[in-house]
């Protein structure tokens, strides 16, 4: 993909388009295709994206109940 500052805000808005337009429009099989394949795209980016943040966040919990486990 080449969005390299594309945040996972921005794919998912681009994402709720492209699916109005599937909805409301009547496309081309071309443009239908393209469409699918940007939507593939996006979905992948965003599934990379939430993995990485629910990762860290894994981590900051580990760690925080680690620092909690001391306390007791």
């Amino acid at each position: 993909m080449s969005d390299k500052k594309l945040t996972f805000e921005e794919a998912n808005k681009e994402l709720d388009q492209i699916i109005e337009k599937l909805e409301s429009q009547n496309l081309s099989l071309d443009e239908t295709l393209k469409m699918f394949k940007r939507a593939d795209e996006l979905l992948k980016f965003c599934e990379e994206n939430f993995s990485d943040v629910e990762g860290q966040l894994l981590v900051i919990k580990n760690g925080l109940e680690e620092k909690l486990q001391k306390f007791d």
